[in-house]
């Protein structure tokens, strides 16, 4: 047994995992790799080549450099649940006229909850991520806070761990800038790995074309839902659309509509099939509720808190006053927001700490 334990890191076979599993293996850890594998790309309909965490190559990448370093490594598959759990989840929040936000989903329910089962199993005390946030234990509460390097960031899609979870994860890179892994990653000769190409797309689809992936997923739908209205916000019919699931909030590339000026989409209204659409100045709205709460830094709030609110991932937050009714959040901005899209993830910051997060249910005007 090592001098500091036994820790369960997943492997993606990516620059962050793979510089999070050597650094803890170099700080005296006994580390045991994991890669996951969530999803095959041919049941997407996706036309392009496999790339990203569940492909064979990064999978490859991954148990190669495990073997080189003396870590014992591992391949879980994960599929049923991923499938059944995001991949269900994700269609049905675009069919209900939300926009989704599975990456969060995928981290709560399926990733942590598989990692801590395995770990259990090998007599693992923590697991680890490449993620870029970092942890502490204050108060009695275990908190998340911003990575060091504010550009790779990842608190936003970690919102929705629990007390549990925190209390055995760790995260090595949250004190770290990017140029500094990569540099990490030179000196241990792995030159190839510096120069991989990060991917931000959602990993079951792969050609980031979701409208697609739908029309795969749901035989029928794209002719289920044509030829719904396009309405401005006093109801008056604008024009035809392709089918209300193939259009987002704030959405304005793609109507198809001429009017002399930009116009967006401002509501999705899936029981008639309807998108109202506006100029950019009625995207704005001042505050928002927000359901399925999981407060991390603190139990509850009590009284209302002052936070910087985040309505998406690269979204730079506004400041907002929160108030707590039971198991939803009301937060009130000092300024309009623009955009604001139920289904996606907010996320409240006080200072550089997560206070918790919820999906958003809807906006308001005051």
């Amino acid at each position: 047994m090592s001098k500091k334990g036994k820790i369960l890191v997943a492997m993606s076979g990516g620059i962050d995992s793979t510089v999070a599993a050597v650094m803890l293996k170099e700080e005296g850890y006994e580390v045991v790799g994991i890669t996951m594998k969530t999803w095959d790309y041919q049941n997407s309909g996706a036309t392009k080549k496999e790339t990203g965490c569940c492909s064979l190559d990064s999978i490859n990448d991954a148990r190669s450099i495990a073997v080189e370093h003396g870590i014992h490594h591992m391949i879980l598959d994960i599929r049923d649940e991923f499938g059944d759990y995001v991949i269900d989840n994700f269609v049905e929040e675009y069919l209900a006229g939300r926009t989704p936000n599975p990456c969060v989903l995928c981290n709560t329910h399926i990733k942590w909850e598989a990692l801590l089962k395995r770990a259990n199993q090998l007599d693992c005390e923590f697991i680890a991520t490449g993620h870029y946030a970092q942890t502490r234990f204050e108060n009695g509460r275990y908190v998340i806070s911003k990575g060091l390097d504010e550009h790779k960031d990842q608190s936003y899609v970690l919102w929705g761990l629990t007390q549990e979870s925190l209390s055995r994860t760790k995260f090595p890179l949250g004190g770290f800038h990017k140029t500094d892994i990569k540099q990490m990653a030179l000196d241990w000769g792995y030159q190839e790995l510096a120069k991989k190409p990060e991917s931000y797309e959602i990993c079951f689809v792969p050609d980031n074309d979701y409208r697609s992936f739908l029309k795969h997923r749901v035989p029928g739908l794209e002719q289920s839902v044509a030829g719904g209205n396009f309405v401005n916000t006093e109801g008056k019919i604008l024009g035809k659309h392709k089918g209300y699931p193939f259009y987002t909030i704030g959405q304005r590339k793609g109507l198809e509509l001429a009017f002399g000026e930009p116009m967006f989409v401002l509501e999705i209204i899936p029981e008639t099939n309807t998108v109202v659409i506006g100029r950019e100045e009625q995207l704005k709205k001042k505050g928002m509720w927000v359901r399925n709460l999981n407060l991390q830094k603190y139990a509850s709030l009590e009284q209302a808190l002052e936070t910087i609110t985040k309505i998406r991932y690269k979204d730079p937050g506004a400041t907002a006053i929160l108030e707590q009714h039971e198991d939803r959040m009301k937060a009130v901005f000092f300024q309009d927001v623009k955009g604001i899209a139920p289904g996606q993830s907010a996320v409240f910051y006080e200072g550089n700490d997560v206070v918790g997060g919820g999906w958003i249910q809807s906006s308001f005007e005051i």
